[in-house]
């Protein structure tokens, strides 16, 4: 049965971090700042390295694989949306929807991983779905219950039918797709990734089902997670907004589960749901205002989970 936490991510230090007007037209939680260029890098840079420091303060083996200068690529720092890693030990190379994050994919990330241990047998790749316009971005636009083989992803205008269909058939998950809006007020648009309204990890979800408007879609979300034995903590569109479905399980090397949030997550959210998220695991909580802003994308979207083989020495 596969796994559904690591104990292993890659994350990449950006160069050249900042405001992509690119993706700015579809992600509505990106904002852009008054501050020159060298101070936005520089804060994404101390917000970066704080993060990954407290991840492995934790005891989670943290890959860091730096962006390269040129060409610049403001949403390098977001690996999780052009590959994926299964413990069957491919990798997936998925096709994007904005021409600037198409250079962020790099054949070197093979040698990083297979000089760090893993074994790799084979890649994947599914850019060739740019050519239609059709696009799939990783666990940006599937949120996977890996030990269920079940992917959840909400259709937009970076996840679309036919590429889910091909990972579906690839991988052998089951796709539940349905709609999910950003806003309730007009013009209404789709939540442009999944990994914004919702979490999945081993025992508990946490999912904004105010975000799905069709009752039949919420109700069949809502009974897959239950059926395959998750808690459903429910958030708020104020809360999805602030990031509280960027969320991400892993366990540290002796076993130990913690739930990672930004610091503008951790403080939507009430209470109660505290107390439900902290009864299945310990949290891990930094502080990436700049990252938030500008890139309109938290933690979860930073870290691309490394579920390879090791190599048997």
């Amino acid at each position: 049965m596969n796994s559904q936490v690591t104990s292993t991510v890659l994350m990449i230090r950006p160069a050249a971090f900042g405001f992509n007007p690119e993706t700015a037209k579809d992600n509505l939680y990106q904002v852009q700042d008054e501050r020159s260029d060298s101070a936005i890098q520089k804060a994404a840079l101390t917000e970066f390295d704080g993060m990954v420091d407290m991840l492995r303060e934790h005891g989670v083996r943290v890959i860091v694989l730096e962006d390269t200068a040129s060409p610049a690529k403001p949403d390098a720092v977001f690996p999780n949306n052009w590959f994926s890693t299964h413990e069957d030990g491919s990798i997936l190379l998925y096709p994007m929807l904005s021409p600037i994050r198409r250079s962020e994919r790099r054949r070197d990330l093979v040698d990083k991983l297979s000089a760090n241990g893993f074994k790799i047998e084979e890649i994947v790749d599914l850019t060739f779905f740019e050519e239609d316009g059709q696009y799939l971005e990783s666990t940006g636009s599937m949120v996977l219950d890996r030990e269920h083989k079940l992917a959840y992803a909400c259709a937009s205008e970076r996840t679309h039918t036919v590429p889910l269909h091909y990972f579906q058939q690839l991988k052998g998950y089951q796709v539940l797709m349905f709609h999910a809006v950003q806003q309730l007020k007009y013009p209404k648009r789709p939540v442009y990734h999944t990994n914004v309204m919702m979490h999945v990890g081993t025992k508990m979800a946490v999912v904004c089902l105010d975000s799905i408007e069709r009752e039949a879609e919420k109700m069949m979300v809502k009974e897959s997670l239950e059926k395959h034995g998750k808690k459903i903590i429910p958030i708020t569109l104020h809360q999805k907004n602030a990031f509280a479905g960027n969320m991400l399980e892993l366990k540290n090397g002796n076993g130990k589960h913690f739930t990672v949030m930004s610091a503008s997550a951790f403080n939507s959210l009430k209470a109660g749901q505290k107390q439900i998220i902290t009864k299945y695991t310990d949290l891990i909580v930094p502080e990436i205002p700049t990252i938030e802003k500008l890139g309109g994308g938290s933690v979860r979207c930073m870290m691309a989970e490394i579920f390879l083989p090791r190599v048997k020495k």
